[in-house]
């Protein structure tokens, strides 16, 4: 078969397989956290919406900051211990422990098979927000995301559309969960003459054409990425992934999972590899998108031997993380570029772009989320492996990670 036909056979087959099963409805239950010198509470309850009664409740607009999932106050300088007590306070008790999970996907425009434009993006997230009551995130007068309970969806550079899931009890709820968010995103897209596309690359668009949202944070990456590597922009422009999120309980059950996940990860990249066409050709890789990590800033990416040795814990990943150049700092509703500085010297009050600057934990969050190995720690562990895919594998590598990390007996 033609290169051409197989990459058009596959982008119908994987746009069908991506929106392919029934909804129903779910509920999960909320976390709560504490934390020495500063509280960090998640209270927010989610419950999917998807009636007409729910079409009338009330909807927000709020304002964008960096991704943070609590309200953190600090009442004195942090110090490096405060920073291992951050990670710490993410161990949970076994009956507490949840599964997150985050995919991304292509818009395209069925007649062009061209990506959407941000223009196209916005008349999406609010038809989407007017039709399933999702609450806009703005970035000045922009709408950069849709946040709905304990779920946001969001942008990546070139408008690769992500849905960031709510901590769920069960795969079951999983399942629920991605299949109705598919479900809205069709109802609200096919109106427009628009598709999404479940694969690890952009098949078919060259990266000069890729559109880019008009984010500040993704101004300041788009400049740094070219000085650390060659393949940064491919990443992120022409990349989709999906990843799931366990917990732990305890220091020693976090080493545990993070050794076996850092080694199955190479398992999981192969089992779900969804990425072989570049520019509407073969490119000879089953993950093209797996291949471009080992050309993107080695500081911040790959895998981490370190996890392996006796002394790993929670200190060594901050002293990691402390070692890994900076993107951005956000302050008073902007992105200060700091990239290549250092954490350490922000603790230290010593920040070039800041003088005399402290961080908070939010930039702590944020400094934690511009990492990008093949396992992250945050206050959970994050999966990180495998290509974008159709519905049927962003159900089953949650499945394949709670079944082999997080059994509770």
């Amino acid at each position: 078969m033609p290169s051409s036909s197989l990459l058009n056979k596959t982008m119908t087959t994987q746009y069908n397989a991506i929106f392919s099963s029934p909804s129903k409805h779910y509920n999960t239950i909320p976390h709560n956290f504490n934390l020495r010198k500063i509280s960090i509470s998640n209270n927010t309850s989610f419950s999917s919406i998807y009636s007409d009664k729910s079409l009338g409740g009330r909807r927000l607009i709020v304002a964008a900051s960096p991704p943070i999932e609590a309200v953190v106050t600090a009442t004195e300088p942090l110090t490096k211990q405060d920073l291992v007590d951050y990670l710490a306070s993410g161990c949970k008790t076994k009956d507490n422990w949840r599964i997150g999970t985050e995919h991304e996907k292509f818009g395209f425009e069925f007649k062009s098979l061209q990506p959407i434009k941000y223009e196209q993006i916005v008349e999406l997230l609010n038809g989407i927000a007017e039709r399933f009551n999702w609450d806009k995130v703005m970035e000045g007068d922009k709408i950069v995301a849709l946040k709905q309970g304990m779920q946001s969806i969001s942008l990546e550079p070139s408008g690769q559309l992500e849905l960031s899931g709510a901590p769920l009890e069960t795969l079951h709820q999983t399942y629920d969960e991605i299949n109705l968010h598919l479900h809205q995103v069709k109802a609200v897209a096919e109106e427009m003459g628009i598709g999404f596309l479940g694969m690890g690359f952009q098949p078919k668009t060259r990266l000069k054409d890729m559109p880019m949202m008009p984010m500040e944070r993704f101004e300041i990456i788009k400049q740094y990425m070219p000085k650390v590597g060659f393949s940064g922009l491919d990443l992120m422009f022409k990349t989709c992934t999906v990843q799931v999120n366990l917990d732990y309980s305890s220091e020693a059950d976090m080493i545990r999972k993070f050794r076996a996940s850092l080694a199955l990860q190479p398992i999981a990249t192969a089992l779900f590899a969804n990425s072989p066409f570049t520019n509407g050709k073969p490119n000879g890789f089953v993950s093209e998108r797996s291949h471009i990590w080992t050309n993107t800033d080695k500081d911040r990416t790959g895998m981490l031997p370190f996890v392996f040795d006796d002394t790993f814990g929670f200190e060594q990943y901050v002293d990691y993380a402390l070692e890994v150049p900076m993107y951005f700092v956000y302050r008073k509703k902007k992105y200060i570029d700091c990239t290549g500085m250092s954490f350490k010297d922000f603790l230290a009050g010593k920040l070039p772009r800041i003088p005399g600057g402290l961080p908070t934990l939010n930039d702590w969050e944020t400094h934690l989320g511009t990492m990008y190995p093949e396992v992250r720690l945050k206050r959970y562990m994050e999966m990180r492996g495998a290509d974008g895919g159709p519905m049927r594998s962003l159900c089953a590598l949650p499945a394949f990670w709670k079944i082999g990390l997080q059994k509770k007996d």
